[in-house]
């Protein structure tokens, strides 16, 4: 079948892996850095996968590439296909208040009746991160600009057309081949999930006219060729990529921990959370990706070694050492706040403190099984949403974790797996390049370890979840 390429444009960087399509071997890889900020230029991603590419020894010998990369960033483009401003990236807060002012007028000023417009309509309720509510702000703050503005999409969109040849001065040419896929399409804000259309009525009111968008491919569609001939994925969101670089089916859930938390699954329907908790995603085979996001994670570990005064490796060690439920210590652990729940205001709290249970090894336990209960609430919103959880697979930096693995299969009451690591999205985008080769998904192996879930947590799941509700009541 010969080679694939696959892409991870991130915010952080760019890793691009040479695979053979038949076997999922690895062959070459590649990586550049991306500068830091919430807005950047997407001439700098362009940049740094020239570098990737390079460093992977070329793409002339690959017959098909593929992109996955970070979602929600605005990418607005002119009639000749320039770039009009910097990017907004999804980490961009800026726009809050206009998403809270989308929310209200799609409710005729009531918020509730504008959450079960847009859960209905899209699948999310708009938050920052979103690129609906970064049009809007770009129509109040920049007019100008907004007016310039002749096609909008997304960093994947941008960087797939940019490897088909297109660019600056493209024209409008250039702007008719612009493509994406539904994965990414749907953390816009302005296409609907489940019907898989664009709602133009929903931008029109955010950006205060329609321009181009990207024509959205399916999940084994080519979106068009590089110079040298080799087919373009339709590319996807990191989350959708990640979830085909771990082999996640129907029935998995994917957890992953870095420095915040993401719970995300594979579901052969769609969600609509009018309460915002779970964003109503769709993924890059067919089916849909709900997710819940929670904002602390590995940090939490970071800042109770801090203050432990020991390394991480001796704070996993710590942990282990304590009996779970850390004798009774609880830790909630909204360090940074918090957005399942969306407590954004919110402190972190320790409960159950005695003379007897205060010590080192239970403090780091506490911490572990915090960021896991919180986690497991993740898991329970997209269970509230129907999904149909089987099996966990948990990914990410903290994942290899011996500590939080231990807590996983004692709080998450289902069995899990821990993949080898890897370039997980780079490694989805590898394999939708395969599939669009060979017209299906090829059944790449997965290594990893398996947990099998314990019989009974003890109590501690149930004694978080009692202090974490009092922030609610």
């Amino acid at each position: 079948m010969g080679l694939v390429a696959g892409i991870d444009s991130s915010t952080q960087s760019c890793k691009v892996v040479i695979r053979d399509a038949a076997t999922g071997t690895l062959l070459r890889q590649g990586r550049a850095g991306h500068p830091e900020g919430t807005e950047v230029h997407p001439e700098h991603w362009w940049t740094a996968l020239q570098e990737a590419i390079d460093q992977a020894g070329g793409l002339g010998d690959v017959s098909a590439v593929s992109v996955g990369g970070q979602q929600h960033g605005m990418v607005c483009l002119d009639a000749d296909g320039e770039v009009i401003r910097p990017a907004l990236l999804w980490n961009d807060t800026r726009s809050a208040p206009a998403a809270l002012d989308l929310i209200r007028e799609a409710g005729g000023g009531d918020p509730g009746q504008g959450a079960r417009y847009w859960a209905g309509a899209t699948g999310t309720v708009p938050v920052a991160s979103l690129t609906i509510t970064k049009l809007r702000w770009l129509a109040e703050n920049e007019p100008d600009n907004a007016a310039r503005v002749a096609a909008v999409c997304l960093p994947h969109d941008w960087l797939s057309w940019r490897l088909a040849g297109f660019g600056p001065g493209s024209g409008a040419e250039g702007l008719a081949a612009l493509r994406t896929d539904r994965s990414d399409a749907s953390g816009t804000g302005y296409f609907s999930a489940s019907s898989g259309r664009y709602l133009h009525d929903a931008l029109e009111k955010s950006l205060g006219h329609v321009p181009r968008l990207p024509a959205v491919v399916g999940p084994l569609e080519a979106s068009g060729k590089t110079p040298e001939g080799a087919l373009i994925g339709p590319g996807a969101g990191d989350n959708a990529a990640a979830a085909l670089g771990v082999g996640a089916g129907v029935g998995d859930v994917v957890m992953s921990l870095g420095t915040s938390g993401t719970v995300f699954a594979v579901s052969a329907t769609p969600a609509a959370d009018e309460s915002g908790l779970v964003a109503g995603f769709a993924d890059a085979t067919g089916n849909f990706l709900p997710l819940a996001c929670t904002l602390n994670a590995t940090r939490v570990f970071d800042a109770t070694a801090a203050l432990l005064d020991v390394s991480l490796a001796e704070f996993n060690e710590l942990a282990l050492a304590a009996a779970p439920g850390a004798g009774g210590l609880t830790l909630v652990p909204y360090f940074d706040g918090e957005r399942t729940p969306n407590l954004p205001g919110a402190a972190g709290s320790l409960h159950g403190i005695t003379r007897s249970n205060y010590t080192p090894a239970n403090l780091a336990r506490a911490a572990v099984e915090g960021v896991v209960c919180s986690l497991a609430d993740g898991l329970a919103a997209l269970q509230a949403q129907g999904v149909d959880a089987r099996r966990v697979i948990l990914v990410g930096g903290g994942a290899q974790s011996a500590a939080v693995q231990q807590a996983a299969s004692q709080l998450l009451g289902l069995p899990a797996v821990i993949p080898t690591p890897g370039e997980y999205v780079a490694d989805g985008a590898a394999r939708q390049a395969a599939a669009v080769l060979a017209g299906a998904f090829p059944d790449w192996p997965l290594s990893g370890v398996g947990l099998p879930a314990e019989t009974s947590d003890g109590g501690t799941l149930a004694r978080y979840r009692r202090h974490a509700a009092a922030y609610l009541a």
